[in-house]
């Protein structure tokens, strides 16, 4: 069974068009900004950010503070 077309796939779930679109920009945006994060981390040898980067997912939350805040702090240290 191929789905061709979001509102199928969204008929198939048993959810609004609407709701799986935003479910698909809220991914999106977590991923860019989880990647970001992930990649500052990585950079400034901060492995538990790391670990905690990667595991908890908090809708982008979590990574734009790393990246505002704690990865300038670490920057500052060094």
């Amino acid at each position: 069974m191929a789905i061709q077309s979001i509102a199928e796939l969204a008929s198939v779930l048993g959810i609004s068009v609407n709701f799986l679109i935003v479910i698909i920009l809220i991914s999106v945006w977590d991923g860019i900004w989880k990647i970001v994060a992930l990649w500052k981390s990585a950079r400034n040898k901060q492995l538990a950010w790391f670990i905690l980067l990667a595991i908890i997912n908090s809708v982008g939350i979590l990574p734009i503070l790393y990246i505002f805040v704690f990865a300038k702090q670490a920057k500052k240290k060094k």
